[in-house]
């Protein structure tokens, strides 16, 4: 009974992490429909992408840390409550200050419930298949920005947004019958880690550099999706069921470029597979304009460039796996944090670009970002190399310090032990 019970809870966790992490992109598509409802421009009613990262960026690993010591289940239910009371908050906001601040809220639940969500699908499932449940609850996430978001955008495009945020809030009271109904109360919690202990490895310049190309990366594609209706008004007419379309195709060929891009990250490294993602994501950025007048050219652009815009996140996480090993969950959780970090840059970013330049200016200002974090990038790899290299030139450098004293000492002995040296220069040989 309890194998059967942990056979469902897996996927129960990774349809709980596609409830919550669906309200993250939803409201990229309903930018329009906030526009007119809480009388405020594009560029402002974009911010609620950027609060809603943030909040998850911030909070989420304090909250971690804070309820590191819980029950799983606890921890679990306890994020989803705080999630669905920010969700309804949302829905019933009568302005667009607290609308920013229930998705505050809302996202404070998200960045717990992902992360613990992932280690709970760990800990119900026998060693060897620990992987598989990983990734099957994580699948939720990236379902969330291929479905979540589109069918949430066409539903609030017929009923509005506040429908839409009823529509999440529901799925979230599912996500936590289920928790109650499904998930093994007496599931152990890890040792608290610290706060200090998750942030030492920024103290790295490599890993530093690394998340830096991650953060500027992810935040040139997220200008494109945040801002999705807008720049393609002119295309869909602003009719909701096409943007919806367009996050759709964007959401289902990232899947795929993303299995490509794991793939290719075993074959040819994390550095090359990252740079030409940069460069395809760069140059589509500066074809934007010449697509934005029809739907099916619209169609065909989301396409192309979500083969690349959201592959990079495999190969960095390789290359940040591989700069200490050891740490590799810390440094997956880092990366996680960053790439929230980069949704609300993109927010903000793209605000500031759309109200100064209007929606033309938002693909130069994206490929600009794509050229910087492939600066970004191959700086990276530079550091990495940098420290490879002194690394080992020291076992070199100690080698020959031991040769030297041994020749000094061999010099020193009796002319009938000429022959004894080739013992301990096997062994220095050896080492």
């Amino acid at each position: 009974m309890q194998m059967r019970t942990s056979w469902w809870s897996v996927p129960l966790l990774g349809f709980g992490v596609f409830a919550v992490a669906t309200n993250e992109f939803v409201l990229a598509g309903m930018l329009p429909h906030l526009k007119s409802s809480l009388d405020v421009s594009t560029a402002t009613a974009g911010q609620v992408v950027t609060v809603y990262a943030l909040a998850c960026a911030v909070f989420g690993p304090v909250l971690a840390t804070v309820t590191a010591a819980w029950p799983r289940r606890r921890a679990l239910v306890g994020a989803a409550l705080i999630y669905l009371v920010g969700t309804v908050g949302a829905a019933v906001a009568p302005s667009f200050g607290l609308l920013l601040v229930a998705q505050a809220v809302a996202a404070t639940g998200t960045g717990l419930f992902v992360p613990v969500a992932a280690a709970t699908g760990a800990a119900l499932v026998p060693p060897e298949r620990r992987g598989r449940a990983i990734a099957t609850v994580l699948t939720g996430f990236t379902a969330a920005t291929a479905f979540g978001a589109p069918i949430g955008t066409a539903f609030g495009s017929q009923f509005g947004w506040r429908a839409t945020m009823w529509f999440v809030a529901a799925l979230a009271v599912v996500g936590i019958a289920g928790l109650v109904a499904l998930v093994p109360k007496d599931i152990a919690a890890p040792p608290p880690e610290t706060l200090r202990r998750r942030l030492a490895p920024l103290a790295d310049s490599r890993v530093l550099t690394t998340l830096a190309t991650t953060m500027v990366a992810f935040t040139s594609v997220y200008v494109l999706y945040t801002y999705l209706a807008e720049i393609f008004a002119p295309a869909t007419d602003d009719d909701g069921g096409r943007v919806a379309v367009l996050m759709f195709t964007f959401g289902v060929v990232a899947i795929l470029g993303s299995y490509l891009a794991g793939v290719l990250t075993d074959r040819i490294g994390g550095r090359a597979v990252t740079a030409s993602c940069l460069i395809w994501v760069g140059v589509c950025m500066l074809a934007l304009p010449l697509v934005t007048d029809s739907f099916a050219a619209s169609i065909g652009f989301v396409g192309v460039l979500a083969v690349a815009g959201f592959s990079m996140s495999a190969p960095q996480q390789h290359r940040l796996i591989g700069l200490n090993p050891g740490l590799a969950a810390v440094l997956v959780s880092l990366h996680a944090s960053i790439l929230y970090l980069a949704i609300a840059l993109a927010g903000a970013v793209g605000g500031l670009s759309l109200s100064v330049g209007g929606r033309g200016s938002l693909g130069f200002a994206a490929a600009a970002l794509a050229v910087l974090a492939l600066a970004l990038s191959e700086l990276a790899h530079r550091l990495a190399t940098k420290a490879a290299r002194t690394t080992e030139a020291a076992p070199a450098r100690e080698a020959g310090q031991t040769t030297g004293a041994a020749r000094t000492t061999e010099a020193a002995q009796d002319t009938d032990a000429v022959s004894a040296p080739s013992a301990p220069q096997a062994q220095l040989s050896g080492d």
